[in-house]
């Protein structure tokens, strides 16, 4: 078996199953092996693998990604790791191939950073989607609009992505809305254990329930813009 182990799975079970199920990689992981898991997964998840993972004598990192579809392909992805620092410098040449990585802190904080980054996105998102409908809904071609404050505090990368998606109706994903739903899971249930209220997480959670009730989920989730054509009964696109 590797020395190193990658695995990038949809979501917590998956990543349970891989490690600990049947014909998993705990049953042949030798002593000083190092599994970094690149899923997007609930940070408690994180922290409770590791603990097997070290039993048995190896290292774990959790280092999600974000970037979508797109940057991976061109290996410029946003790496978040979390761990011993010390195992992190012995994987990081390996982690830049893919992308630009950062150590955050200990086990699980890389999860913790990725569903920061998730819930930040999500809100970005739909905040462009409102103010181009109602720039569209006052009569204002939401294209200059977009022209006109991209380069102020309002622009943003996100900006920059899904405005003119959302303007041509190019919805192909990206990064799908029943990924994203996923992830908003894994904040709302890590709000709850921490008793924290997110009440802007969980409205995006049930905008973007609604485009999965509407068979919308494999879009990507910039088609938050559909959501709210339907709420106004305007279209962004000309």
């Amino acid at each position: 078996m590797s020395d190193v182990i990658i695995t990038m799975l949809p979501n917590s079970p998956h990543v349970r199953a891989a490690l600990c199920g049947d014909n998993c990689v705990l049953d042949g992981l030798k002593p000083g092996t190092i599994v970094v898991d690149m899923s997007s997964i609930a940070p408690g998840a994180s922290r409770e693998l590791c603990g097997l993972v070290e039993k048995k004598g190896g290292d774990m990192l959790d280092a999600p990604v974000s970037g979508g579809q797109e940057k991976a392909e061109k290996g410029t992805l946003a790496i978040m790791a979390g761990g011993k620092e010390e195992v992190y410098n012995q994987v990081k040449e390996i982690l830049d191939l893919m992308g630009k990585s950062n150590y955050v802190g200990e086990i699980g904080a890389g999860q913790v950073t990725k569903l920061v980054n998730q819930t930040i996105v999500a809100i970005n998102i739909a905040a462009i989607a409102e103010g181009m409908t109602f720039a569209k809904a006052a009569g204002v071609d939401p294209e200059r609009v977009f022209q006109a404050i991209r380069g102020g505090l309002a622009g943003s990368q996100c900006m920059e992505d899904k405005a003119p998606r959302m303007f041509e109706e190019r919805y192909a994903p990206g990064f799908r809305v029943n990924l994203h739903v996923k992830d908003l899971g894994n904040v709302l249930e890590t709000s709850r254990d921490l008793h924290i209220s997110m009440p802007l997480a969980a409205q995006l959670m049930e905008m973007m329930q609604n485009l999965m009730a509407r068979g919308l989920g494999g879009l990507d989730h910039g088609s938050l813009g559909l959501y709210y054509e339907t709420l106004s009964g305007v279209k962004l696109k000309k």
